[in-house]
């Protein structure tokens, strides 16, 4: 038996990451092992998770992975740790294609307890319906119980708790309005850059939620039997050396990837930003990240830009995904028109001008192999060099979309974050 939900939300802007993050770090206060994790791609809230529980969070994701290794890596991470805490994604049911990769499919697949978070800034007792759908829709996830979030106080509460009681439901109880209690973002996400500021939040957030919700309540209604995995690793080494870039620019990247790179030698971390040399490599990994936001400090080193210039001339194998194939780029132009000067090795600019979302999951078929990953950016290519193009780019609906997949010399580059976590994409991309 291991306490171990999924807190989910009937749609986004819920609260659910800030709640799990005071959730995450009362538990952590009160001496407990928690593991967190993350459904779906994002590589923000598992940074979020792993300051507010002291623990690396780790993605859970079935459309990027197979069920199995989702379950493995679950039981994995779990078996260390006193508590499991699951974050979803969107809302409940909302997945790639119908349930596909879902916060519900996530759940059901792990056989965990649901915590339904709900927005109840404008409702009150016509929740019921509501929680009513949600319990009754899929009979195989198990709603444990709910929080009410920006609940006015306890006489509105009650009407939510009322609502709670008639659809037979276990009401855990609710987080009050206050301004302060959202954290500050970026255009992608979170920020916890200023480390103290960030620090004194958390705190703030975990101390207002544990006041009105009943955490002792939560530990014991998500108390469940907790599956072993049963499935060995399969380790393959040799004696490579792999540069992965690190710093304020670049770390987007998969905790299960830097293993599968682990398997395969020895890492060696520099920073494209603060660094003058390459480190001695065989394999070259520029993640994404946050490029636009240092693109003065990127471009004045130009003893970094050179050195991977020149090792991608020679032949080198690179794997650039979205912030790194924007860096190999000759300009990155903000917001402002003003170009930056980068490496110059793919003859193509990137732009922050008129920003435009780009997401989805990404079906790469490529040798006759099928290759996942996701797309998430903002910035687009000016006149990409589609000679250069490989592969064959599918939605998560199987509908061919317009991302492209470069290789030039023995450099890979795309805005798709690749997950190789579970099966070695690296030979299928560079063949």
């Amino acid at each position: 038996m291991k306490p171990q939900f999924l807190i989910a939300a009937p749609s986004s802007g819920s609260g659910k990451t800030t709640i799990t993050q005071g959730i995450l770090r009362y538990f952590r206060n009160k001496g407990f092992k928690i593991q967190p994790f993350k459904c779906g791609p994002d590589y923000l809230d598992t940074k979020h998770h792993a300051w507010a529980a002291g623990r690396t969070s780790i993605n859970l994701d079935t459309f990027i992975s197979s069920k199995e290794h989702v379950c493995e890596i679950y039981s994995k991470y779990s078996s260390e740790a006193d508590i499991s805490i699951v974050e979803g994604v969107m809302g409940l049911f909302d997945g790639a294609k119908k349930m596909k990769g879902s916060s519900a499919e996530i759940a059901e697949l792990l056989d965990i307890p649901v915590i339904l978070v709900i927005n109840a800034k404008a409702t009150a007792y016509s929740v019921a319906p509501l929680l009513y759908g949600f319990k009754n829709f899929y009979p195989k996830i198990n709603i444990a119980g709910v929080i009410f979030n920006f609940v006015n106080g306890e006489s509105h509460y009650q009407f939510l708790k009322d609502a709670c009681t008639d659809v037979g439901l276990k009401s855990l109880g609710y987080i009050a309005q206050n301004k302060d209690l959202h954290l500050p973002s970026r255009h992608l996400g979170l920020d916890i850059s200023d480390s103290q500021n960030y620090e004194q939040k958390i705190e703030f957030i975990t101390t207002h939620i544990a006041a009105t919700v009943n955490m002792e309540c939560l530990l014991k209604i998500t108390n469940v039997p907790f599956k072993e995995s049963k499935q060995d690793l399969q380790i393959r080494k040799s004696n490579l050396k792999i540069a992965v870039a690190k710093d304020e620019a670049f770390n987007f990247t998969y905790h299960e990837n830097l293993l599968a790179l682990e398997q395969l030698g020895e890492i060696i971390y520099f920073s494209p930003l603060n660094d003058s040399l390459l480190p001695e490599t065989d394999l070259l990994y520029l993640s994404g990240g946050y490029p636009e936001l240092f693109l003065k400090q990127l471009s004045n080193n130009n003893a970094m830009k050179l050195a991977i210039f020149e090792y991608c001339s020679r032949g080198g194998k690179v794997l650039a995904e979205c912030g790194g194939m924007m860096y190999l780029s000759r300009n990155i132009i903000d917001k402002q028109s003003n170009k930056f000067p980068m490496v110059g090795f793919l003859s193509q600019d990137t732009s922050m001008e008129n920003m435009k979302l780009s997401l989805g999951y990404r079906k790469v078929i490529l040798n006759g192999e099928a290759l996942f990953g996701h797309e998430f950016h903002y910035s687009k290519i000016i006149e990409p060099q589609v000679d250069s193009c490989i592969g064959k780019i599918y939605s998560a609906r199987d509908a061919e979309v317009d991302t492209l997949l470069f290789k030039k010399k023995n450099t890979i580059a795309s805005y798709i974050h690749f997950y190789w976590g579970e099966k070695d994409i690296l030979d299928y991309l560079f063949i």
